[in-house]
């Protein structure tokens, strides 16, 4: 099994990062092979709506994007780490969300997990919005004991905090066991039937 982890810091081994590597060890531990995505400083653009995505199931912006939405194919999680700016998801990670999970069509039934990091305010905003996102397609979403968020200014000021750490490790496992829990009901309990999506305006 395998997970693909998102890391929507421009900081390459910064808070985030140390977030999830703390919830990539644990995975590890239990045979489940984990990928870091970085999203780094490279410029991503936002979704513009133009549904071009519709038919070949990729972005009509050819960047990292695309190689996630590959790479979503042969994952069996969707692991999402994002720092807190302004109370919220950092730029480029938004515009990368957006378009990840609009274009991408093998996300359904997936299992997923959210970190964010922060100095120390925002957190459970910037883990709400990511959740999101898991909710409009079909992800299962991991649970831990907490919020799963770390405070930090730095990844050494991360690893002291123990609550966070914690917090970590607990995801790590809980999302190895959920992994595991769905691969193993494969073949005895079918996926839920999926309807035509319905939409319906709210002015008529």
């Amino acid at each position: 099994m395998k997970v693909l982890a998102i890391n929507g810091s421009p900081h390459e081994k910064g808070c985030t990062y140390t977030a999830i590597r703390l919830v990539a060890d644990e995975l590890e531990k239990q045979g489940i092979e984990t990928e870091i995505v970085q999203l780094g400083n490279q410029p991503i653009r936002g979704c513009t709506g133009c549904r071009g995505c519709k038919d070949s199931k990729h972005c009509v912006f050819d960047d990292i994007v695309n190689e996630c939405i590959e790479k979503s194919k042969d994952a069996d999680g969707i692991l999402l780490g994002s720092p807190v700016y302004y109370a919220g998801i950092a730029g480029s990670m938004k515009c990368f969300l957006d378009r990840f999970f609009y274009a991408g069509p093998y996300l359904h039934y997936k299992v997923g997990a959210a970190v964010v990091s922060a100095r120390r305010a925002g957190t459970v905003e910037t883990f709400q919005q990511l959740n999101n996102y898991f909710n409009l397609r079909d992800i299962v979403i991991t649970p831990s004991h907490y919020w799963n968020e770390v405070h930090g200014s730095s990844a050494e000021d991360v690893i002291k905090d123990e609550e966070g750490v914690q917090i970590m490790r607990t995801l790590g496992r809980n999302m190895a066991w959920l992994l595991k829990a769905i691969d193993g009901s494969k073949n005895t309990v079918p996926l839920p039937e999926q309807e035509a999506a319905v939409r319906t305006n709210f002015i008529r």
